[in-house]
């Protein structure tokens, strides 16, 4: 087995002062994410897409299996079907499927049925997470796999934000439906998450619930 080790070449140390100045630059950054549900059409070139799925390629995982796979969507005949098939989901989810409790904490965000963005923005990317690795004609399994995949899919939409995208998750139940639309229909791989990536419309907007976050207090402890 080769457990060959390579020197770390490329970290890089910062004065404790300019650590700090750049982790709050990083959350002043970071806190003009948000998920918008109004896309512009305008088209974004696939290379910046494509190295933005490179980036989620590094995050961390179990054993490097990498156990995921990315399809990233931008044809209008392909976006249509996923929007119809979501859709058709989402209007058994809001006529009561998902029952009275999630509706209620889904109000303030002023959600519905209707995902025109689907097809309004210009890349859907479609992550799927893979049970097996399959290499050389062998099979592993992966380990940690929902662990590992989202890790990615948070780095996904860090590159996304960071490329000066805006981005929103979708996560319609089932999405088996995913499987077919994309060509990953097997029995190693299941939809993750769907991410909307494209230019905010002119008229978006961010519901002001969206921007209640819970202070440092409220979500770490601190053990010295």
């Amino acid at each position: 087995m080769n457990q060959e080790h390579l020197p770390l070449t490329d970290f890089v140390e910062y004065p404790q002062d300019e650590m700090l100045s750049r982790a709050n630059a990083h959350y002043m950054d970071i806190k003009r994410r948000h998920s918008i549900r109004q896309f512009s059409d305008r088209p974004v070139p696939k290379d910046i897409i494509a190295q933005c799925i490179l980036a989620a390629g590094t995050a961390p995982n179990g054993a490097n299996h990498q156990p995921w796979h990315f399809v990233a969507v931008s044809q209008p005949q392909v976006k249509a079907q996923i929007r119809q098939q979501a859709e058709a989901l989402e209007q058994a989810f809001y006529a009561g499927r998902a029952g009275e409790e999630w509706l209620d904490a889904l109000k303030p965000l002023g959600t519905n049925a209707d995902k025109a963005y689907l097809e309004h923005a210009p890349w859907l990317i479609a992550v799927f997470s893979q049970k097996r690795l399959q290499e050389e004609g062998q099979e592993k399994s992966n380990y940690y796999v929902h662990e590992s995949v989202g890790i990615a899919t948070g780095f996904l939409i860090q590159a996304l934000h960071n490329a000066g995208l805006g981005t929103l998750t979708h996560t319609p139940k089932p999405m088996s439906f995913l499987s077919k639309i994309c060509q990953r229909d097997n029995d190693n791989e299941r939809p993750y998450m769907l991410i909307i990536a494209g230019y905010p419309s002119e008229d978006a907007t961010i519901p002001a619930h969206a921007l209640s976050k819970k202070s440092l207090s409220e979500i770490c402890d601190f053990i010295e």
